[in-house]
């Protein structure tokens, strides 16, 4: 694994698939150098099959590009990504996002002065100007699970009983620490991911995000979200039949962190608990989607 270097500051690691109509966007957003020090773009091609090899050889001679041939998931894509990184800090991107050089400085100082800081991210917000409530949550309990699955957190957005996941009775341009960030935007110094790891790679996709974040916690960082700044984060709807994959995706991927996290010596008494509650909690989350007509997916 390459060691930082005195001269790039930040490596921005970047995992596509299909992502082409995006990518351009991304990669234009993304300042060339900050504090007077080379940032480097490495991106890992997840298979997608869409020829954004081509472009981005064409159009991006300066991006560092890996095709592995196979769709590696988002977290094993990374950790390839993060072996080629030489810089002092590290950003994990997601390719429908837009940059924007203040936010970067604002949370890479942020780094600089609070060492204790494990990942940062801005307030990421759609293109429709609504706040992707992902970019700051809690660890999810099974109650904050039956919360939004009955409606109750989009009813009563600023009770925290009712919405302590998603956190929406905190403002949010403010700063404070979080259990988790978005992967869409987690940046982190690097001497803090060589004492905690990267991503799990038992986790294909989704919960990865929330994983990391809580092993930095446990590792007695703080993770953090500063909502001072903002970037853009494109989340683009998909069909209802693609809504309901992802929902079961993310059902799954949160049971696995459970698992992991929460039933270490692999009770079968605590796993059984587990996969009743989960399941509940899918079962009503999918009937009241079906019930409004939900066209996009909402991950943890």
């Amino acid at each position: 694994m390459p060691t930082a270097t005195a001269e790039v500051l930040l490596s921005v690691l970047i995992v596509t698939y299909k992502s082409r109509d995006e990518i351009r966007a991304c990669l234009d957003s993304i300042p060339r150098s900050l504090q007077g020090r080379p940032v480097e773009v490495i991106v890992v091609e997840n298979a997608s099959g869409d020829g954004i090899g081509d472009l981005i050889r064409a159009d991006y001679p300066w991006v560092s590009f890996l095709e592995p041939g196979v769709n590696l998931g988002f977290g094993k894509a990374n950790n390839l990504a993060y072996e080629r990184a030489h810089g002092e800090f590290i950003l994990f991107l997601n390719p429908d996002t837009i940059s924007n050089e203040a936010a970067y400085l604002h949370c890479l100082q942020r780094l600089q002065a609070e060492p204790d800081i494990g990942v940062i991210s801005p307030k990421l917000v759609m293109l429709d100007g609504e706040m992707d409530l992902a970019c700051r949550r809690s660890i999810p309990t099974v109650w904050d699970g039956f919360c939004r699955a009955l409606g109750l957190a989009s009813k009563f957005p600023r009770v925290a009983l009712f919405a302590g996941y998603n956190l929406t009775h905190l403002p949010d341009n403010e700063t404070y620490e979080v259990g988790s960030v978005n992967g869409a935007f987690m940046l982190c110094p690097r001497r803090a991911l060589l004492r905690v790891g990267v991503f799990d790679e038992q986790f294909f996709m989704y919960g990865d995000d929330l994983d990391l974040n809580y092993r930095f916690r446990k590792a007695g960082y703080r993770v953090v979200y500063d909502g001072r700044v903002q970037l853009i984060h494109i989340k683009g709807a998909s069909s209802s039949k693609e809504a309901e994959k992802m929902a079961r995706a993310v059902f799954s991927a949160t049971k696995q962190f459970y698992l992991k996290h929460f039933n270490p010596h692999s009770s079968w008494l605590v796993g059984l608990k587990y996969a009743l509650l989960f399941g509940a909690w899918e079962k009503l989350a999918a009937l009241k989607a079906r019930l409004k007509g939900y066209r996009r997916a909402r991950p943890l």
